[in-house]
């Protein structure tokens, strides 16, 4: 019996008939689908409750609130849905609903390349399945129960992304997705103010491993990842199945000005060609062919289905304006994706190349080492002619001192409080016949640097 076990909860059946009769779930009072759930969820900065009437008078059916029912709402006390905790209630709703399902899921988690590897799995199973899947990163506490009360009567697959940044966050998603299949793109250093170390990270996502250790199912592993397979030997699994660049001798096609996207054959002659920026995305396309061959799809069907998929919302992207050739890997970073990102971008056979990098967050005390080492990093590629920095973090670094030594010399480093700043300054250059690699976590915002590229 889990956390969410949920057999013996009248209250719970009873709102479960309510939601089967619904058009789904919203947590959001501005987005009410006709005749919805509203769960009026809470945060430091916001309080659904105050919302709940706004969400019925815009079309909900029902609105589940956990605080006294406002004096205005009395008109609708009849569709008003009174609980102890909201949050609760809506992942209790999902675990149950998750149990009723009768379909297999997929979950995965990782440092980096979940949302892409979640993204090309999708394209792939749905060659020869109806797939709901997370939308965007909605890989969260919220994220996950919402993904799976989408999942309706015609999904035959479920695919779920899960995202954490402390302990026991990745063993509570689990609990509620009970996923038959899972996944981990790898272990980096991440979040480590809330993971605390690099073992606290790989304890944390190896929750997902746990979760099959101890329930049942099978994993997809890549075998050219040591530390995943160092997290594997640890237990004992009913299935575990390997893949892998190296491990299936798959060759990755070298990269050019002519055909600067992600190209790999297969042992077996087959071509996956993309339209995905970065080397780095290799082992994501492997997990992707990988999920398509546990539920019996071929490589080529696979193959066909990633070659069609096209990166958004600045994930390995390719923009070409004003001259410009522009790489976009801009949704988050930390010190190993960047660094892929770095290797990549060395590796392109580019002219005047250029870099914009923002921030690293979230690495606590490890911080103003872990940009030092990128800093130094740069400094090893020699082709760079100049790097436009957004945020604190790299500025202090660059200017540290180690032991009374001098401070780094990087040639063309400029620094910039924020994305805006450094905006309004690429304008006044109009700059064209260049180069960028656009890297750097999502607080650092540096999509807003783009236009003026």
């Amino acid at each position: 019996m889990d956390t969410y076990d949920t057999t013996k909860n009248p209250k719970l059946d009873n709102l479960y008939r309510i939601f089967l009769e619904s058009t789904g779930v919203t947590t959001d009072s501005r987005n009410v689908p006709q005749g919805s759930i509203f769960f009026a969820l809470k945060g430091d900065n916001f309080n659904g409750n105050r919302f709940a009437l706004a969400a019925l008078e815009a079309g909900a059916a029902y609105a589940v609130i956990d605080e006294p029912a406002r004096p205005n709402c009395i008109n609708f006390a009849d569709r008003l849905i009174a609980t102890e905790d909201v949050l609760a209630t809506l992942q209790q709703l999902a675990a149950h609903h998750r149990r009723n399902l009768g379909i297999p899921i997929l979950a995965l988690t990782g440092t980096n390349g979940k949302t892409t590897t979640k993204e090309l799995i999708t394209a792939v199973l749905s060659s020869d399945f109806n797939v709901t899947a997370t939308s965007g990163n909605l890989n969260n506490h919220i994220g996950v129960p919402v993904t799976i009360l989408g999942m309706g009567r015609d999904t035959e697959i479920g695919v779920v992304e899960m995202g954490a940044s402390a302990p026991q966050e990745i063993a509570t998603l689990a609990a509620i997705a009970a996923p038959d299949v899972v996944l981990i793109t790898n272990v980096g250093k991440a979040h480590l103010l809330g993971f605390g170390s690099f073992d606290g990270v790989k304890k944390a996502k190896g929750e997902l491993y746990d979760y099959i250790a101890d329930k049942g199912g099978a994993i997809l592993y890549n075998h050219d990842n040591s530390h995943l397979c160092q997290m594997l030997a640890e237990k004992e699994f009913a299935e575990a199945i390997p893949y892998g660049m190296e491990y299936q001798g798959a060759e990755l096609l070298a990269l050019s000005q002519q055909e600067p996207f992600l190209r790999i054959l297969l042992a077996d002659d087959v071509l996956i060609s993309t339209n995905l920026i970065g080397s780095y995305n290799a082992d994501n396309v492997m997990a992707a062919i990988a999920a398509g061959e546990y539920f019996g799809i071929t490589p080529e069907r696979s193959a066909k289905a990633i070659s069609e998929y096209i990166p958004q919302n600045n994930r390995s992207q390719l923009i070409c304006k004003n001259g410009n050739t522009i790489i976009v890997d801009a949704y988050n970073a930390n010190p190993t994706s960047m660094r892929a990102a770095l290797e990549n971008f060395a590796a392109m056979e580019l002219s005047c190349k250029n870099l914009i990098l923002g921030d690293m967050l979230e690495l606590g005390a490890d911080s103003q080492a872990e940009h030092i080492a990128i800093l130094e990093y740069i400094k090893t590629l020699g082709d760079i002619e100049e790097c436009f920095f957004v945020g604190t973090e790299f500025r202090k670094s660059y200017n540290a001192t180690d032991n009374g030594s001098d401070k780094i010399k990087l040639k063309g480093a400029a620094f910039f409080e924020s994305s805006s700043d450094l905006h309004d300054f690429l304008v006044k250059q109009k700059l064209s016949g260049k180069s960028f690699l656009v890297k750097g976590s999502r607080g650092t915002r540096l999509e807003a640097v783009l236009p003026a590229l």
